[in-house]
């Protein structure tokens, strides 16, 4: 039966994680939707027509494998690149490769970003001694000595400004960067989940397609009894499918489209307040407002903190998601290999595809065999009045008959001589059509009555449907849909999606140093300009006092 993984979470690590992707780059060939109109036909249909289209089987974590006969290995993913200290097993290396279902994988990714979180964890004691000596210098001592160095006082309001100039350009990176990241994974997020509902629409419409062969009836002939009975089976299981594949999809882009929301708000809201604190940090010790400076050096030490912090998350995902773009591109070299990808975009079972292409194989087959019988025993026989109702005046030449694209055993048929194509039948056909009498009886010479034609037209419009799902329905068994859908994520998106990542990165980083170096220059300089306001008040009244006498 064609299901999917129960997993809800799944699909939404592939996105998310592959809005990181950075490496190495394949090409791919992207297909685009189109709307299928089979020309002459009575009946029409809307068909989803790509070269490459997709199913995914959802199945449960840990309990089913894809079932391919043709390679039963495993294959570890990006096993030199994720090889890395373990700090859940003694700190040895982490042999597993990409594995986001792995702890171990976890355990060894995260350690990678461990300097920053040990950064973060030092500012936050050392600056918090600091301003603890600071508070009781100031309370417990008296301070009569205010020593001033004109050199202390211009250096520190150089590097004041600098770093105040560069906590300035890390905001103004990160803003823009997030924007640019947040468009880039809206898109990657729109692309797989429209090959999504595109795998769903064509499931669907193959299964209509099934379903209205069952009521094709040309001339009261109709589809053998088993093939009826054998598309009621195939339709539960393809219905089946869409409908889960569908609520899904729904529920994942909700969750996915939450969490990207969030992400970019949360660095917003950041750069903003970053960029407002460096702003009035530089004003308030130009202006030698001391009270206000401490208050905002306490605001930034737990802001530094937090945002070197938030480095070394974005530091982890962006070891992850490079770790699952070699993954993939590895994939792509073995993909009947089982896999950590498995868990996300499992290659939908062979069993299941092939009976799905068989089924619709035969339905064509058998409903080419139903025009043609049609054709031969009463269209083109000239029988005597009293034959009624297969006697209706037909005349003329006779009609061609259809080309079965399928022999017995459904391997492929070329046409023979003389045959109309699936394609153009119904467009040769409309000159064999004559005018009726009031009784239904051909006034003019003709093979076809228009009710007869009509029928015909229908039976070949389905046929022709089927038949156009084929490389479709081959796709599902050789994994060539998830085969092209990592691959176009890695050639497509990944490049837009590792520079803006970057850029983050690097914003993150720059704000972080500038604003923790504007912290320590904003207390400097204030002191600077207080001892050098009291020691030229000092010289003009020790000046005065001299004068005096």
């Amino acid at each position: 039966m064609l299901c999917f993984r129960s997993n809800p979470y799944a699909l939404f690590l592939i996105f998310f994680f592959s809005s990181f992707l950075f490496g190495h780059e394949t090409v791919s060939n992207a297909s685009n939707v189109q709307t299928l109109h089979l020309p002459g036909y009575y009946t029409s249909f809307v068909v989803g027509e790509r070269e490459h289209s997709e199913v995914f089987q959802w199945r449960k974590i840990g309990l089913e494998r894809r079932n391919l006969a043709e390679d039963n290995s495993s294959l570890i993913l990006a096993q030199k690149r994720t090889y890395r200290r373990d700090p859940l097993n003694d700190f040895l290396k982490y042999t597993g490769g990409w594995n986001i279902s792995n702890q171990h994988y976890w355990a060894s990714v995260g350690f990678t970003a461990a300097p920053f979180f040990v950064v973060a964890g030092v500012w936050f004691v050392i600056f918090a001694l600091i301003l603890f000596v600071i508070c009781i210098r100031h309370c417990c001592c008296q301070l009569n000595s205010y020593g001033y160095s004109r050199t202390a006082y211009a250096l520190s309001l150089i590097f004041l400004i600098l770093f105040t100039i560069a906590a300035i350009v890390g905001c103004v990176v990160l803003y823009t960067g997030q924007g640019k990241f947040h468009g880039s994974t809206t898109d990657t997020l729109d692309y797989v989940v429209s090959k999504a509902d595109l795998t769903a629409e064509n499931l669907r419409n193959v299964s209509d397609y099934l379903s209205a062969a069952k009521k094709i009836s040309v001339d009261a002939t109709i589809l053998p009894a088993d093939v009826q009975r054998s598309i009621d089976d195939i339709e539960k299981k393809i219905n089946s499918s869409a409908s889960t594949l569908s609520r899904q999809t729904a529920d994942n882009k909700e969750k996915i489209q939450h969490g990207l929301d969030s992400v970019r708000l949360a660095l917003i809201v950041l750069a903003a307040v970053m960029l407002f604190l460096a702003f009035l940090g530089f004003l308030f010790s130009i202006l030698g407002l001391q009270c206000l400076v401490y208050t905002l050096v306490i605001v930034g030490w737990i802001l530094v903190t937090g945002t070197f912090i938030f480095c070394g998350v974005f530091h982890l995902l962006h070891n992850v998601a490079g770790d699952a773009c070699v993954a993939m591109d590895q994939w792509v070299q073995n993909p009947t290999a089982h896999t950590a990808l498995d868990d996300i975009l499992p290659c939908v079972d062979n069993a299941t595809a092939q009976e799905t292409l068989l089924r619709t194989k035969n339905v064509t087959h058998q409903l080419v065999n139903v025009v043609n019988g049609v054709i031969t025993n009463v269209f083109n026989r000239n029988f005597p009045p009293q034959m009624a109702p297969l006697y209706y005046n037909q005349s003329g030449p006779l009609l061609p008959a259809l080309c079965n694209p399928f022999y017995s055993n459904l391997t492929n048929r070329e046409c023979a001589v003389g045959e109309v194509s699936l394609h153009n039948s119904s467009e040769v056909w409309k000159n064999y059509v004559c005018l009726v009498s009031s009784s239904g009886i051909c006034s003019t010479p003709g093979r076809l009555t228009p009710q007869f034609y009509t029928q015909m037209s229908a039976a070949v419009n389905v046929s022709y449907g089927l038949y156009r799902y084929g490389p479709f329905l081959v796709n599902l068994q050789d994994c060539t849909f998830v085969r092209d859908a990592f691959t176009d994520i890695s050639h497509e998106h990944c490049p837009s999606l590792r520079r803006y990542s970057q850029w983050i990165y690097i914003g993150l980083v720059i704000v972080s140093a500038a604003v923790m170096l504007s912290l320590i220059f904003w207390v400097t300089y204030a002191r600077e300009r207080r001892h050098r306001v009291y020691t030229k008040q000092y010289d003009a009244r020790y000046e005065g006092q001299y004068n005096g006498r």
